[in-house]
């Protein structure tokens, strides 16, 4: 069993309650919910996330009460040191083509090919045909039909105005086929309404945009902060400084892949189904 002194949380809450203070009070001289500090005192660091969090929160959370940060933030190692980091399965998905469908179908048309190729071959280079035969003479009948066939269609007799005019009358009348209608558009992938809840360690600029491109916020998250954004997905997320910014969708934590992150700038559309894309545009 822990005892004071043992691991952060328990020592934070003596310390806290001994200046009289409640935990929405630090909560609130911290910026943040009162879960983090409830998370904080009983040593649950998991439930804040990465290490970066729960490390940045301690050292606030010691200022705040007078204490040494250097002996919270020892006290911490020695927590988190034995227990074996769990890698959440990612909640990104990615869209492949598959292409081997395709490619089996050319396999029967290919066998098909060569199969005919042969066979004519066979019968060209048959061995019964003698090499010295005279080539098979074309009766004059046969041939004359087959000119026939080739030669295009000649008119026929003209009709007068009285046979064209009765055909005309006979004729049944044309079926117009109407177009078919168009398939309504799909809706875009992840589309909904979507709520962004960032937590910040450290100072980021975030802008994002709604699915039709119209801009819901611009501006700077403070360290130790935390800002809610909603609007309709997909939403287009741009931050700065991403490695000291943790991300919920619809209040469920989602992990920024490293996919979307270049030099510490991350670029995304995040959906109203909790899955971060790529952005299109």
């Amino acid at each position: 069993m822990n005892t004071v002194g043992d691991t952060p949380g328990p020592r934070l809450k003596v310390e806290r309650e001994r200046r009289g203070l409640s935990a929405q009070k630090a909560a609130d001289d911290m910026h943040l919910d009162a879960w983090v500090i409830d998370a904080l005192e009983t040593d649950n660091y998991a439930r804040i996330g990465p290490a970066v969090y729960a490390k940045g929160h301690l050292k606030n959370y010691a200022s705040l009460l007078g204490l040494p940060a250097d002996e919270i933030l020892a006290g911490y190692a020695a927590v988190a040191a034995p227990s074996v980091p769990t890698v959440a399965p990612s909640t990104v998905r990615l869209r492949t083509t598959e292409s081997a469908p395709t490619q089996m179908a050319w396999a029967p048309i290919a066998g098909g090919v060569a199969a005919a190729l042969l066979l004519a071959g066979l019968l060209w280079f048959k061995p019964w045909h003698s090499r010295g035969a005279a080539p098979m003479s074309v009766p004059e009948p046969i041939a004359a039909a087959a000119a026939a066939a080739a030669a295009p269609p000649s008119a026929g007799p003209s009709m007068d105005s009285e046979q064209a005019s009765s055909t005309a009358t006979e004729a049944p009348p044309a079926t117009v086929l109407a177009p078919a209608a168009a398939a309504p558009a799909a809706d875009a992938p992840g589309s909904g309404r979507a709520r962004l809840r960032l937590s910040f360690s450290a100072d980021s600029w975030v802008e994002v945009s709604n699915a039709a491109g119209q801009r819901v916020f611009a501006g700077y998250g403070h360290a130790n902060t935390v800002k809610s954004i909603a609007g309709n997905a997909p939403l287009r997320v741009y931050l700065k400084q991403a490695g000291g910014v943790q991300l919920e969708i619809n209040e469920r934590a989602v992990a920024i892949g490293p996919q979307f992150v270049t030099g510490n700038v991350a670029r995304f559309e995040a959906g109203a189904d909790g899955v971060l894309r790529r952005d299109a545009h």
